[in-house]
């Protein structure tokens, strides 16, 4: 029988999945690689996996999918991590630079722009090389992924887009899931649960493992992982990722 393939994040804050994998020996079992979200969403589209940690905004470009797991990428609340930067003030701003890298985050910001900020800007897709440090003074750049610590002190101004989702709409932000292309076992399903909630339930250990080689490390990793991201894949994540694709459909 063939492994399931699976495409993982390579950000931090799926550091938890990861451990969860390799200690629980279940890496072995499956085929597991480590991509940008619109690269495990384009892999799980073409079908290249069968599982993907895939933004949200792609659920409805997928002809069958299948929410698993009990866990996901959420925030309720400051993210720190999927931000809009620049140097002017946010009112001042004309032109955003959209991060290629996650659809989700570049669907959020223009669902909170027609219906929570009621603005209007000029949006500019970016691609891989682009120099997001260097823009304009009324542009801004909308900027996801271990990233954002990095590149934080080159900005003036900084909006949290977690933040804003719960300001508007009262509820958590789900910026990725775990989904199928396809119906995969019940019992795969429950061991699967069971690897990420022991990664889940193990942040110091993950930190302790992962957390001295990325962007991330140390005390802040810690506090990302246990503060800003929120994995419970719960009835109000559910809720909310139920609006954010009804309004991302309206856009």
């Amino acid at each position: 029988m063939e492994k399931i393939r699976i495409s993982a994040v390579k950000y931090a804050n799926t550091y938890p999945f990861i451990y969860g994998f390799k200690v629980s020996g279940f890496d072995k079992k499956v085929s597991i690689v480590t991509d940008h979200p619109a690269d495990c969403a384009a892999k799980l589209i073409d079908g290249k996996v069968d599982i993907g940690l895939i933004p949200v905004a792609v659920l409805p470009l997928l002809k069958e999918y299948h929410i698993i797991g009990d866990y996901c990428i959420g925030a309720n609340g400051n993210v720190k991590t999927v931000m809009l930067l620049g140097n002017c003030p946010f009112e001042d701003i004309e032109t955003i630079y959209l991060d290629y890298r996650s659809r989700s985050s570049v669907n959020l910001i223009k669902v909170l722009a027609k219906n929570s900020w009621k603005r209007e800007f000029k949006w500019v897709t970016t691609s891989k090389g682009f120099d997001f440090r260097n823009i304009g003074l009324k542009e801004a750049v909308v900027l996801i992924g271990d990233q954002c610590y990095e590149f934080d002190r080159s900005f003036r101004y900084r909006t949290d887009l977690a933040y804003e989702w719960k300001k508007f709409s009262g509820l958590p932000f789900v910026f990725a899931c775990w989904t199928s292309n396809r119906k995969l076992p019940d019992d795969f399903i429950e061991e699967f649960n069971g690897v990420l909630k022991l990664g889940v339930n193990n942040i110091d250990a993950v930190v302790e493992k992962l957390g001295k080689t990325g962007i991330i490390q140390g005390a802040d990793l810690k506090d990302y992982l246990t503060h800003n991201i929120d994995y419970d894949f719960n009835e109000d994540k559910k809720k909310a990722l139920k609006l954010f694709l009804e309004l991302m459909s309206e856009l």
